[in-house]
């Protein structure tokens, strides 16, 4: 590790250690701190670590200098925590709980229920390269300016030729930038439905569909999903029920389920579009970790009726937020200006340092490297939870995500309630279900699983 990020990390652990003091009213209001000197002796650290977070400590507010004198406690103090109080058990268990709590966990909990990959398996060392490479530019538009409305053009260059290797041509005219893939969904249905519109989706699917369609007033309708895509006659019936303006759905990597759609399902799918006047916003995020890709309706359609949703947050970083849409060259127009009128542009540091990375030869050895260690954790997980009555739904190709069936009739949320105990977070299966018929299921990520403890804590949360 360079030596100056070991000096910043000295730098946050003793800013750290004095937030923790006041809260603990170790510290309180007017007390004074011990002198630099004592400090650096006390904790193990050079004199200049300890000015460093004296300065930060003092910018924040959070303690004063008095000339002549020392540091001085300026904070006031915070509510007192309530040491081992746990009100998660008391939260509704809905389709935002997961998210919640995953992103609120301990740094040491088993977040087996979250949706990406663990931090070591993403390349921070590619991506401090690229950082490094945006700092030594001499472009300053791209630290302290706006973006393109459409987004950089050299990564939508780049974005259409990967779409091309998926077999979808799509010209970079073709192609919005968005800050997520989560923007991009709801960038579409700001543009294409009305409240009260009807909307297909997956059951179970994505719970972020549900939540983002309720916050556009619109009705989701669930369609049953298969391992080889929808229930093709309970999707054209729901077509002639609710005459819906818009499906949502995963065509591979399919989340929750990790299934992927069949070539003859995609085929029916998409004239039963036709015929009801039907657009499909078809969200591949996790297109990368295909080493064969698997049909989709975007390919199948060529942007005709149907819009692709991409990101790179699961295979690259979530820190880094950058999406994109591809569609008609129309669409992406009005799709143009209602994300200027939303949030004006995207971050040029994202997009510069996302077009750093994947041009990057090293970026394909990773993506390489990430569908074998998926491949074993997938294996892996199987296996162990084969003794304890977990059952895979299907075996999916590829992807993190295991649906599977728990034993003897269990009840999802019950156990995700008892996980809690052993720090664990699940996701139960009603959280992506709009019928809530997945009440034994959970989904399940297989790169959090390739822990022992994982298997001991899940036998307790099983009782």
């Amino acid at each position: 590790m360079p030596a100056e990020v070991q000096e910043r990390t000295k730098v946050e652990q003793l800013m750290a250690l004095v937030h923790q003091r006041i809260e603990q009213r170790t510290l309180v209001p007017g007390a004074r701190l011990a002198s630099v000197r004592a400090m650096a002796e006390s904790v193990g650290v050079s004199k200049s670590t300890v000015v460093e977070a004296y300065d930060r400590l003092a910018a924040e507010g959070v303690i004063r200098a008095r000339a002549g004198s020392g540091f001085y406690v300026a904070a006031p103090l915070a509510p007192l925590a309530i040491a081992g109080v746990d009100n998660r058990r008391e939260q509704e268990i809905d389709p935002l709980w997961m998210l919640r709590q995953s992103l609120h966990a301990r740094p040491d909990a088993m977040l087996l229920g979250c949706g990406w990959l663990p931090e070591a398996w993403l390349p921070q060392d590619l991506l401090r390269k690229g950082l490094r490479g945006i700092a030594r530019g001499t472009d300053p538009s791209c630290i302290t300016g706006y973006g393109s409305p459409m987004g950089s053009e050299p990564l939508r260059r780049l974005v259409a030729r990967r779409l091309g290797e998926q077999g979808l041509e799509a010209g970079p005219d073709q192609i919005l930038l968005t800050d997520s893939g989560t923007q991009a969904i709801d960038l579409i249905c700001r543009f294409l439905i009305e409240p009260g519109d009807a909307v297909l989706i997956d059951d179970p699917c994505y719970f972020n569909f549900q939540t983002l369609l309720r916050a556009h007033r619109a009705r989701p309708i669930g369609v049953p999903f298969t391992p080889n895509g929808p229930d093709v006659a309970a999707f054209e019936q729901a077509l002639k029920d609710h005459a819906p303006r818009l499906y949502i759905t995963n065509s591979a990597c399919h989340n929750p389920t990790g299934a992927a759609i069949s070539a003859p399902v995609a085929h029916r799918v998409l004239k039963l579009a036709e015929a009801h006047d039907l657009i499909v916003v078809e969200d591949d995020i996790f297109a990368d970790f295909e080493a064969e890709p698997t049909p989709r309706y975007a390919a199948f359609d060529a942007l005709d009726r149907v819009i692709r949703v991409g990101s790179f947050s699961k295979s690259l970083s979530s820190a880094v937020r950058c999406g994109h849409i591809a569609a008609r060259p129309d669409w992406i127009a009005a799709l143009t200006d209602l994300r200027i009128a939303t949030s004006m542009s995207g971050s040029p540091i994202s997009t510069e340092l996302i077009h750093s990375v994947l041009t990057d030869g090293s970026y394909r050895r990773h993506v390489e490297r990430l569908r074998g260690r998926l491949a074993q954790a997938m294996t892996r997980a199987i296996t162990r939870l084969r003794p304890l009555g977990i059952a895979p739904w299907i075996e999916p190709r590829a992807g993190p995500f295991l649906w599977a069936q728990l034993p003897h009739g269990l009840d999802a949320v019950a156990v995700t309630r008892r996980a809690l105990d052993r720090n664990m977070v699940l996701a139960p299966g009603n959280v992506f279900s709009v019928s809530q018929t997945a009440g034994s299921y959970m989904r399940l990520n297989v790169a959090m699983m390739t822990d022992d403890r994982v298997y001991d804590a899940l036998a307790y949360a099983l009782g």
